[in-house]
This record gives structure tokens, C-alpha cells and sequence, in this order.
């Protein structure tokens, strides 16, 4: 039961002093990081992954790289099929019937407009930084599941070795380099700054997204973008028939798209890009905990693995589409996209040149910016993603979604764990002379043991966890709710953030610590745990005390708590920016989603 205000007084009074109202900022670390160097983020080193595999049944892993001779091989005898077939006087009668192409309904547009022009570089320039962004977040937790639990040898895709036999194995010690020309950047976790650049693009992508689809509508280029007429698909096998017999197909795009094409265009366009929205909002802790009825089925997890796959169908299309540019009558099919002309000129040419210029320049140059102007990007990215990051941060999600049953076999451990004489100590005692000191803007600034804590009204929930580098899991929590503790402490009315320190260092130094806003504290799941799936809180998983907020991500939920302190900004608390991984490793403080 809630102590009684008699009992607050009494605890306000044992605990009036001058070392309670001691603030923990003096342990942090206050430098201010601005360039990413050998020595960022600890200087972790380079570790490299393995080549894509997929689990074709338990413990059985296909290499993914022989998709590449046995696509050849198939190739080849597609080739010889299509050949020895199209000589055949019913094939011949087929193609006659069904030549490649639907006829388009009277009124069509014909030609492409220069806006159309414009609408596909932008699309091709902001897809190049979002894929390659996307590869560095993947990289982070190279490994995709279809439940939300995330266990090691149930992941169906990785590019990782397999997990070792490690009980304090953590989720960024599993995290992958790659190449600074493949990922954005390619170091290894540095996802808080592929974040920016993937959400950030990403906003500009679907503004670009909904301008064409606005402009599509209203001048009626939809039509030569949406099969029209069942008879797409015979005229889709016979166009493949045609280019497998290596007698193609004659080129009329100016005027209407084969079948093949016709189907291409309507997949991306109205499934594979809605897809990449949709799914990428799945992975969103607040949305997912707000949307109960959706996240219950379509979790996290398979939200990761849908959105990887449209990201492999986006570069299958870029690859095909390219090569067919280029092999089927180049100079005509650049002059309808850039010059929105009809002919063998060289003038579209000149402007694809010209534009490849600009991509290739960007491409190079996007991680060398990213290492030396990490700023730059974090707020050039928080400025684009931030008013919906905002938008997210107000939702109050409501327990009851999961059940024991719900419970995640394997529950990942993350962090740099603590290595202090103090916590060593407080762990031999098992934590019988803990104190959590609360302090700062509040009216009853104390100091709780393990015994008070417990005694404090009892809050327990079952819910999932959302860590940015993509892996999930759901626990059952016990503790007390911050509520609880927003009514023991009393913060003042000039409180607006809650800053939770660490007993943990973080890798450059200075104890770990976050700074989440005021009006969290008095949501229904936002809790300090200390215990774990019916048991006392694990030293892997922050023993003794640990916060829970599940509208945001898991490195925003301090573990090995030892301290919290109201304030009114956290503008002169470690280097300012709300947080550790903030300060350190350009996250930042808004990440619901």
C-alpha cells in the first residue's frame, strides 16, 4: 500500500542532507564531441560479419552467394527453353496474340513530362543514402527474425556468425563494420548517425513520393503506371518469352510500357513503397504500443524482416531497370527520362551524365562529411525526422497487450556493464547497501534502499522492449511505478526533465546517464524495475534498479540506476544533450521512433 503522508515526512527527515542533495553530474563526462575519430565510442574495433545466409531448417544455413552461378545457370537455361520453344507454331500463335503490351484507354498522356524527369533523380538520389544507411542499421544487429523475440538460432536471416555461448554476450558486441563506401557511414554501431540520415532522407523521399503521386493523378500518368486489364499477364509471359529468346521485344515507352515493365512500376510504386512506410513504422516502440490490435500480430520483428525484403526487391528493380536502360536503345530511353523527348540524341545523355556526376560526388563524399561533421548530420537529421519524432513522443501507451505466455525466451544483454570498487561491493552485499539517491527540483529530495523501494506500492507489467539496433524481446517487470515516485519526491513546478544516473561508465569515459521528459514519468508503463520475469533484476540486465519507459527505445532505459535528479534543462548536465549516447554518439533525446 502507498505510504501515508505522515510516512513521506518521516522519510524526508531521515534523509535531509547535504549528501542527498548531492547531484551526480560531477561524474559525468562534460567534452564535447564533434568529429568521429579512432578513438569514438571507445574506440570499439572493426569486426566483420559473414556472408548473407538464410536458415533453411534448424541449424542449416544457405549461403546466399550461390544464388549468383545458380542465377546464371538458370539464365542460361531460360535461354535455351525460350529459343527452342518460340519456334513452336502455338508459341508463335501466342506471341501473335498477346505481343507484350495492354492497350491504354483513349485520353492517355503520351510522353514523359519533365517533372516526371526530375521526380525519378530525386527518387534515385535519396534512395541511394536510404539503402545505404539502411545497410549500416542492419549491421548493428545483423540478424532478422519473424517473432518479436529475437532468440538466437530462431533468427531466419543473418550476416553475422552464430551467437557464442556467452551469458553476458550484449547486442552491440554482436554489431558488424562495413565498408565506408557500402554502409553510411560504415563503421561499426554507428547507427545513431545512419538514423539521421535514413529517417532524415527518408522524409524527403516520401514529400518527393507524395508530389508524384499528387502529379500522376492529376495528369493522368497513373494510367501507364496501373494494369488496366487482366490481359497484362499473358502479355507478361510473352514479353518474357521474347527477352529470354533474346529476340526482344520492340521498345514503345514513350508511348506505353510492356508487361513486364507495366507490372514492374505498379509493384514499386504502389506496394513496395507504401510497404517501406508501413513497415518502417512498425518498428516504432511508440506506435507499436499504441496500435495494439496491429503490433500484436505484426510485430516488430516481422516489420524488420518485410522491410529488409522490400529493400532487396527496390534493388533488384535498380539493377534490372538499369541494365534494360542501357541494352535496350540507351540513347532513346535517356532522352525520354531526361530530356522528355523521343529521339537518338545525345542531349539526355549529356543530362544523365551530368546527374551521375552529382550522385557519385555525394556517394563519396557522404561518410568522409558524416566522420567530420557528425553534428551537422545529427541536426540536419533532427530538424527533418524531429516534428513527427515529437508527434510520437505524446502517446501514453496503456498495459495489458502480452501475458506470461507472451514472454521472450532469450532477452538480450546490452551496454558496457559496470566495473567500479562501488558497485562491486553493493553486488557481494547483494545490494543491501544500496541507496537510490532522488534529488534536485523536488520538494522531498531522498534517499530509497531496496527495502523502501519494495515497500512502496508494488507496479508490474508485461511488456515488450524496442533497442535501436533492431532486436526486441518481452519481459515481466516488478517495481515501482514513477509515478510512485513523482508523489514520494514532489517535483517542482520548474521540473521538466528527469535525468537517471548509472553506476556504469560509458565507453569514453564519464558514468552513464538520460534525460527523459518530465511528463513520461507519469505514464502507465513508465516504471523502475527491480525484478525481471518473476525474479530479482540479473546484474546482465541492470541490478539492482532499472527504468522502464516503452514508448522509447532501450538505451533511453538506464540501467544500474543509482541516482535521479529533476532539472529544469539538462543544458549543463555531461555535455548538454540530454543523454550519453546523445553526447557521445550523436543519438538523440526525441527516439519514439
Amino acid at each position: 500500500m502507498e505510504p501515508s503522508p505522515g510516512e513521506h515526512r518521516n522519510i524526508a527527515a531521515n534523509n535531509n542532507t547535504d549528501e542527498i542533495r548531492r547531484s551526480f553530474r560531477t561524474e559525468l563526462d562534460s567534452s564535447h564531441y564533434s568529429k568521429v575519430d579512432e578513438h569514438w565510442a571507445g574506440g570499439v574495433p572493426p569486426q566483420y560479419g559473414v556472408a548473407p545466409r538464410i536458415q533453411v531448417r534448424h541449424g542449416k544455413w544457405f549461403n546466399l552467394l550461390w544464388l549468383i552461378p545458380i542465377g546464371l545457370l538458370l539464365l542460361i537455361i531460360g535461354v535455351a527453353v525460350a529459343k527452342g520453344i518460340r519456334s513452336l507454331p502455338g508459341v508463335q500463335d501466342f506471341l501473335i496474340r498477346y505481343p507484350g503490351t495492354s492497350p491504354l484507354p483513349d485520353g492517355a498522356p503520351v510522353g514523359l513530362p519533365a517533372w516526371l524527369g526530375w521526380q525519378h533523380f530525386l527518387n534515385l538520389f535519396f534512395m541511394i543514402f536510404i539503402i545505404r544507411s539502411g545497410a549500416t542499421i542492419l549491421s548493428d544487429h545483423p540478424r532478422l527474425y519473424w517473432t518479436r523475440h529475437s532468440t538466437p538460432g530462431k533468427d531466419w536471416f543473418r550476416i553475422q556468425k552464430p551467437v557464442p555461448v556467452d551469458p553476458l554476450y550484449t547486442a552491440k558486441a554482436d554489431s558488424i563494420t562495413l565498408p565506408d563506401g557500402v554502409g553510411l557511414p560504415g563503421r561499426r554501431h554507428s547507427i545513431g548517425l545512419a538514423r539521421w540520415w535514413h529517417l532524415g532522407i527518408d522524409t524527403l523521399w516520401l514529400l518527393n513520393g507524395i508530389v508524384f503521386f499528387i502529379l500522376i493523378f492529376t495528369t493522368g500518368q497513373w494510367m501507364r503506371l496501373v494494369p488496366l486489364s487482366w490481359d497484362i499477364f499473358p502479355n507478361s509471359l510473352s514479353v518474357a518469352i521474347q527477352y529470354l529468346s533474346l529476340d526482344w521485344p520492340q521498345e514503345s515507352g514513350w508511348v506505353n510500357y510492356n508487361g513486364l515493365q507495366l507490372l514492374a512500376y505498379f509493384i514499386t510504386v504502389f506496394i513496395a513503397a507504401p510497404a517501406a512506410l508501413i513497415t518502417g513504422l512498425g518498428m516504432s516502440p511508440a506506435l507499436s504500443t499504441r496500435f495494439r490490435a496491429i503490433s500484436t500480430y505484426f510485430s516488430i520483428q516481422v516489420a524488420r524482416s518485410l522491410h529488409f525484403l522490400v529493400l532487396c526487391w527496390f534493388i533488384l528493380f535498380i539493377v534490372i531497370h538499369v541494365t534494360l536502360v542501357l541494352t535496350t536503345g540507351a540513347l532513346r530511353n535517356l532522352n525520354h527520362m531526361y530530356a522528355s523527348r523521343n529521339d537518338d540524341s545525345w542531349v539526355g545523355f549529356w543530362i544523365f551524365a551530368a546527374s551521375m556526376l552529382v550522385v557519385i560526388f555525394m556517394w563519396v563524399a557522404a561518410t568522409p562529411f558524416t566522420y567530420r561533421h557528425p553534428r551537422v548530420v545529427q541536426k540536419v537529421g533532427y530538424a527533418l525526422i524531429g516534428p513527427a519524432q515529437r508527434l510520437f513522443e505524446h502517446i501514453d501507451s496503456k498495459p495489458g497487450q502480452y501475458t506470461e505466455k507472451d514472454i521472450s525466451p532469450y532477452f538480450w544483454h546490452n551496454g558496457k556493464y559496470p566495473e567500479t570498487e562501488e558497485y562491486k561491493q553493493l553486488q557481494a552485499g547483494s545490494f543491501a547497501g544500496y541507496k537510490l539517491r532522488i534529488n534536485g527540483l523536488v520538494e522531498n529530495p531522498v534517499e530509497l534502499d531496496l527495502g523502501q523501494l519494495r515497500a512502496l506500492p508494488h507496479h508490474e507489467q508485461i511488456t515488450q522492449h524496442f533497442c535501436i539496433q533492431g532486436w526486441s524481446g518481452v519481459a515481466k517487470w516488478g517495481g515501482v511505478s514513477m509515478q510512485t515516485i513523482l508523489d514520494l519526491a514532489k517535483p517542482k513546478p520548474e521540473a521538466k526533465w528527469v535525468v537517471f544516473y548509472s553506476f556504469a561508465a560509458g565507453p569514453e569515459g564519464g558514468i552513464y546517464y538520460d534525460a527523459p521528459p518530465i511528463e513520461q514519468m507519469s505514464y502507465h508503463l513508465t516504471m523502475l524495475a527491480y525484478d525481471m520475469n518473476d525474479d530479482l533484476l540479473s546484474f546482465g540486465h541492470g541490478a539492482p534498479l532499472r527504468l522502464r519507459n516503452e514508448t522509447q527505445l532501450g538505451f533511453k532505459l538506464v540501467k544500474w540506476i543509482k541516482g535521479i535528479e529533476f532539472v529544469e534543462n539538462f543544458d549543463d548536465v555531461g555535455s548538454g544533450l540530454g543523454g550519453y549516447n546523445n553526447d557521445h554518439e550523436f543519438f538523440g533525446y526525441h527516439q519514439s521512433i
